[in-house]
């Protein structure tokens, strides 16, 4: 199939490796606009850009879409179909009629839950303990096209955001291989509205962490606001980046929320809502290098009764 492919970030790149895998023609790559990062505020390509200049794609990257030229771009490639995985943008209604076969979105959740920017992250966050990959055609209303394939997998115990992304682009391509090979054949089915719930963008303020929630809460933001905005605190005005913790359902007595309730060898543990503690295991300090809690608590001279946040 002749395919123009529209992605941005890490995670699209397997689904673009499996196309050219399975012999489509891609005959355009569509990403964002390089972006300026790091102290010297230096363009930065996007992975899915330095992918395509590997390989020999023509690229383009506009930096808005609803212009007639834009419009006019998109329909010169004369695609059979747009494969669309987190591009980054949502494609004006002029662009999905222009494609024989239409524009399929290769979608990281089981939809209809988990519509939006970051469902990963909020499966995580949500404590869900299955999500899993959706190929969608794209529709006007954000990710509510009917669905063509779904694939559902375990989030595993203790699973980060970026580990359990990297496994669903794999998934995601393998997904989207067989919705190709079966585009004529399968049949799509409308997605249940009713049931449809919303992952959306992550902001910083949502990283900071509430300790009167208990542990188990807490311990998922650990794991679900990687690799940004990430569940930080503060500690003496500084700000302190939780990377790793274990929860612990004990009765940390009168302690308070935020409240280090143990300091010693590889132990640091933090009083949380309803009676729970997280046993920090690694953590970044504002100045300092990450490091483990053995190299915080010795290094640091942290105290009991010393209160975070």
């Amino acid at each position: 199939m002749r395919i123009v492919f529209m992605g941005t970030p890490e995670s699209a790149l397997p689904s673009l490796q499996r196309l050219l895998d399975d012999g489509h023609e891609i005959v355009a790559v569509w990403t964002q606009p390089d972006k300026p990062a790091g102290r010297g505020k230096k363009l930065h390509q996007s992975p899915m850009k330095e992918f395509a200049l590997r390989h020999n794609l023509k690229i383009h990257q506009p930096t808005k879409i609803k212009t007639e030229e834009a419009k006019d771009l998109f329909a010169s490639h004369k695609a059979d179909v747009v494969v669309v995985v987190a591009y980054g943008k949502i494609l004006p209604p002029e662009f999905l009629s222009v494609p024989r076969n239409g524009c399929i979105n290769v979608h990281f959740s089981l939809l209809p839950k988990y519509r939006g920017a970051a469902p990963v992250n909020w499966a995580i966050i949500n404590g869900e303990s299955e999500t899993g990959v959706t190929t969608i055609q794209i529709v006007e209303e954000l990710d509510a096209g009917p669905i063509l394939l779904q694939r559902s997998t375990q989030i595993r115990e203790s699973e980060t955001a970026p580990e359990l992304m990297s496994r669903l682009a794999e998934m995601g391509a393998e997904l989207l291989s067989e919705t190709l090979a079966q585009l004529d054949t399968i049949k799509a089915k409308p997605q249940d509205d009713q049931g449809a719930t919303f992952a959306p963008m992550l902001k910083r303020e949502d990283g900071l962490i509430d300790w009167s929630m208990d542990a188990f809460d807490i311990e998922r933001r650990v794991r679900g606001f990687q690799p940004w905005p990430n569940a930080f605190t503060t500690l003496n005005s500084r700000r302190l980046v939780i990377w790793q913790g274990a929860n612990e359902n004990v009765n940390q007595g009168p302690a308070s929320a935020g409240q280090i309730v143990e300091a010693y060898s590889d132990r640091l543990v933090i009083a949380c809502g309803d009676k729970t503690a997280l046993r920090v295991l690694e953590l970044l300090l504002e100045g300092h290098r990450r490091m483990t809690a053995l190299d915080f608590v010795n290094g640091m001279r942290v105290k009991v009764g010393s209160t975070l946040g």
